[in-house]
């Protein structure tokens, strides 16, 4: 299986073409369409948006802050002032939002080029975090392909590429032990996983 947090360059090339894929998607929304719910419960599609550019210039900031030698957190301030920027940004007129979008993941792109060529200095600088800054492409990547789906707007599971799914399936399973939220949750699903169960079970799963 891939690491793609290992894979640094690897993991860049699919988050760039991810990133595409996306800003393809949105650019010829219209105010209806940004301002319609999302698949995420209280999300608006421009509330999806605001957030996905929030988390590029997120993961920029601390490449940016690799290449000259500082160790900077992924995001500024509390999870309240996270929580303000998204909801006030959503409110904007739908061109400043894809706008705002495409231009945060295009200095991602730039980030992650600039670190490419310097071979992906102080890669494991955690910024207070629970992965190295050379992880940041394999996480951008994860957020676009799973936020690219809760738009709603055509792009399914279905379309995800299979470098991803190869990567990121393998550590959702290894989240289902703890998520599962009770002993016959468990049992279940372990027996459905070893063949010994007719069908799919519903299980009830904390979300992640």
């Amino acid at each position: 299986m891939p690491d793609l947090e290992q894979d640094s360059d690897r993991a860049a090339e699919l988050c760039k073409q991810a990133q595409q894929r996306l800003a393809n998607r949105v650019s010829l929304l219209s105010e209806d369409d940004v301002r319609g719910s999302s698949r995420l419960r209280g999300w608006s599609v421009g509330h999806v948006l605001t957030h996905l550019a929030r988390n590029a210039d997120a993961h920029t900031r601390r490449l940016e802050g690799a290449l000259t030698g500082n160790d900077v957190p992924k995001y500024l301030g509390c999870g309240a002032q996270r929580a303000a920027e998204i909801e006030n940004g959503a409110a904007r007129p739908a061109a400043k939002i894809i706008a705002d979008l495409i231009a945060s993941q295009e200095c991602f792109a730039a980030a992650m080029d600039a670190c490419s060529a310097q071979r992906w200095p102080h890669s494991k600088f955690l910024g207070g975090g629970h992965y190295g800054v050379g992880a940041c492409p394999a996480h951008r990547l994860r957020e676009v392909e799973m936020h690219h789906v809760d738009l709603g707007l055509g792009y399914t599971a279905r379309d995800w590429p299979d470098e991803y799914v190869e990567w990121d399936l393998t550590i959702l399973l290894n989240t289902v032990p703890e998520r599962l939220s009770s002993d016959i949750d468990r049992r279940n699903f372990m027996a459905w996983l070893a063949g010994r169960a007719d069908t799919i079970p519903v299980l009830n799963l904390d979300a992640w």
